[in-house]
């Protein structure tokens, strides 16, 4: 239960707002239009230099507590599961801030690429990504990152049910989930507002 919350509160350090802010003084929730704290507005408004920082951190704060998980939980109950999710969970909900949290796509990398060699979810996330970004062009990216993420998501599910892997397999799609559902919130806002303006 200790690696859960601690995933869960790890994922919740929005390091894509804080670095920002720490190095440029740039609040890039305020700066962008859909106040999101993820890498890529750190990279619009911040540069690559700090946007590189801000993935590694998000990536390793999703892949530090499922590499201890992994070392201390049994990978076969449904706790490691939910320590799977934690810092996806906590990515997107920010417990610690009055923001509405990431969308939670470098985070669930971090913590999938903890998986491997165990699970190939990570390469099935990355190939599909790829995919729909490259030889089926799905736009907008909104539409590619919810469909990335239920195929892929399908996909995982199903193998780690292959191999026996259940509390990984549930694991994944439960993440899946959280960043459908995560995506899903912001399109719904985005277009409310939307309608408001035009009004």
């Amino acid at each position: 239960m200790l690696d859960v919350l601690f995933g869960y509160f790890l994922g919740g350090v929005l390091f894509s707002w804080h670095i920002p802010k720490l190095l440029k003084n740039i609040d890039i929730c305020e700066l962008s239009g859909d106040h999101n704290p993820g890498t890529t507005n750190a990279m619009i408004f911040a540069g690559r230099r700090v946007a590189s920082l801000c993935l590694f951190c998000d990536l390793l704060k999703g892949f530090l507590p499922v590499f201890f998980a992994v070392r201390w939980l049994n990978t076969e109950s449904w706790l490691f599961a939910v320590a799977m999710a934690a810092p996806v969970l906590g990515h997107a909900t920010a417990p610690l801030y009055k923001l509405s949290g990431g969308k939670s796509i470098a985070v669930s990398f971090g913590v999938l690429l903890a998986l491997f060699p165990a699970s190939f979810s990570v390469v099935i996330l990355a190939f599909f990504y790829i995919l729909f970004s490259t030889a089926i062009k799905i736009t907008p990216v909104r539409v590619r990152s919810i469909l990335t993420f239920a195929v892929s998501g399908a996909v995982s599910l199903a193998i780690c049910l292959w191999q026996g892997l259940f509390a990984m397999g549930l694991g994944c799609a439960v993440i899946s989930g959280i960043v459908i559902v995560k995506h899903l919130k912001r399109f719904s806002a985005e277009t409310d507002l939307s309608r408001e303006k035009a009004m």
